[in-house]
């Protein structure tokens, strides 16, 4: 009988380094989607606050310290997700957010990755259509965006310093489409 064994998303793609640029996998841990009821945000960002110490995000920005949780530390982050809807990553949801929320957990349906190192926004820059300039796109801010030909979630989390969501199904195409683009930089003398 054969035996399946769990995989990451990224599992043998990465990590990729092109000059000073790598891109790695991240395990954000549990990964929730939370879409408030009608009239009921206000109730849900007090009771994220009771049960995980964060408050919900407002468009287009996250909450908690979710660099943090990119590298690795147990900590509950809070990533816009959408119109009227934000990912809550590393905790299993109180079960008091139910009475505020639709909840849905999306844990394995997302690779996650981030890229980091100088270079970086330039790599983005070809690939997606926000304004990443630090001005227009500063650390804690977030995107529903289009990353080459595949829909993303990019969060800023320093000065090239990225993080990247995509489908479970699109983790080997953003990992081609990122490394061609890593490589253009680097070898323009960006990275």
């Amino acid at each position: 009988m054969v035996e399946l064994a769990p995989k990451s998303p990224l599992a043998g793609l990465v990590p990729v380094t092109v000059g000073r640029m790598t891109l790695t996998e991240v395990d954000l841990g549990r990964l929730t989607s939370v879409a408030p009821y009608r009239g009921r945000d206000e109730g849900l960002s007090e009771a994220l606050k009771a049960a995980h110490g964060i408050a919900a995000p407002e468009p287009g920005r996250v909450t908690g310290r979710v660099a943090a949780r990119a590298s690795g530390r147990d900590e509950a982050c809070a990533i816009w997700f959408g119109q009227r809807m934000f990912l809550l990553a590393g905790a299993d949801p109180d079960p008091a957010l139910a009475q505020y929320a639709a909840l849905s957990d999306q844990s394995d349906g997302w690779a996650c990755a981030r890229i980091q190192g100088r270079g970086a926004t330039q790599v983005l820059a070809r690939l997606t259509p926000i304004d990443l300039r630090p001005a227009a796109f500063r650390r804690g801010h977030t995107a529903r965006t289009e990353l080459q030909h595949m829909a993303a979630s990019i969060t800023r989390l320093g000065e090239d310093d990225y993080l990247i969501l995509v489908f479970r199904a699109l983790a080997g195409t953003l990992v081609q489409d990122v490394r061609q683009a890593m490589q253009g930089v680097a070898a323009r003398g960006g990275g």
